[in-house]
């Protein structure tokens, strides 16, 4: 295993916006080790003064819909105009290998060797929860290295919407047009946290039914109550391949990001993650001390076979273990 570098060379690697230290540092901070976890924490809160100056943005989207073909290009439209953008891309496990499936490196080449980006693939490892937390470090991590921007991609399955929400300033939604019943399969809950939906791949052939995509997302989006932002949240269109519309949308996100800092939503929102974050953290360290307590592992197995066999109800079992756990020194 490759040594540990001192507090003090990992805060002055990340803030001189080496690579090499900011790609150990985030490596730290997902270890499991106690030593390391120690380590990371005092790096973080030395980091701290120097985070919170990159506009964040959450970007999702269906199957199919082309997110990696998409962040490449709006990527290289950021980077084109002289801004540093971070890409960190949650991605779903294996649950045989324990790593990433998609390897966000060969899927975004040109992206990858642009020295104004940085891409880190975040691999789930099961938990959405243990991802949001090291998301949101890592993501303080390459604000206090200089990035400027900073994209968070999700792998598309639900409750990690609501997680990457939780930790953003822009929520972008990819749609595809042309895919029978546009709204079908959308939960209303993500459409709801979507402050814009950009349907991809208006090219070609598909163009008719990009256009009749958007009226029907624009009258979808009108039914929904206004937003605490005051951001009435639009839709856009765009060819990743061809180039087109993607001004456009980072014009839009930078017309959202001004108007939220002047009317005080942007840094009350901040606060508002900051707090949940510490919630989430609570809610996390809690269920883990109370599974790998040996006194609750020693009658996990007996009530989990009290329930199958339905001789117990659940609440019954799970009030018995949480007494155990309270009852401990």
């Amino acid at each position: 295993m490759r040594h540990r570098l001192s507090v003090q060379a990992y805060v002055e690697g990340v803030l001189s916006g080496n690579r090499m230290v900011l790609s150990r540092a985030i490596t730290l901070i997902e270890s499991q080790l106690p030593s390391d976890k120690e380590l990371a924490q005092q790096v973080l809160e030395l980091i701290l003064p120097h985070t919170g100056r990159s506009v964040r943005i959450g970007i999702t989207g269906v199957p199919g819909v082309g997110k990696s073909t998409f962040i490449e290009a709006f990527g290289k439209k950021i980077t084109r105009l002289g801004k540093r953008l971070a890409v960190l891309a949650i991605d779903p496990t294996s649950q045989r290998s324990k790593g990433s499936i998609m390897g966000d490196k060969t899927r975004m080449e040109e992206l990858s060797h642009d020295p104004l980006a940085y891409i880190r693939p975040s691999p789930s490892s099961g938990s959405l929860g243990g991802v949001a937390n090291k998301t949101r470090e890592t993501m303080l991590l390459c604000e206090a290295a200089g990035f400027e921007v900073i994209f968070i991609e999700t792998v598309g399955v639900g409750q990690s919407e609501t997680l990457v929400k939780g930790m953003v300033d822009f929520f972008l939604l990819l749609m595809l047009a042309g895919a029978g019943d546009e709204l079908q399969g959308i939960k209303k809950g993500i459409m709801e946290m979507a402050d814009a939906v950009v349907i991809t791949k208006a090219d070609g052939t598909n163009q008719p039914a990009t256009q009749r995509a958007v009226v029907e997302y624009q009258n979808a989006l009108h039914l929904f109550p206004p937003t605490e932002n005051g951001w009435y949240p639009q839709v856009k269109t765009c060819s990743a391949l061809e180039n087109r519309g993607l001004d456009d949308i980072w014009t839009m996100i930078e017309r959202f990001t001004q108007q939220v800092q002047q009317n005080g939503f942007f840094h009350r929102n901040r606060q508002q993650q900051s707090l949940e974050w510490m919630h989430s953290l609570i809610r996390y360290a809690l269920e883990e001390q109370f599974y790998q307590h040996p006194k609750v592992l020693q009658q996990l197995r007996e009530m989990e076979a009290q329930v199958e066999n339905e001789k117990w109800l659940p609440i019954k079992a799970a009030t018995y273990l949480l007494d155990i756990f309270k009852k401990l020194p």
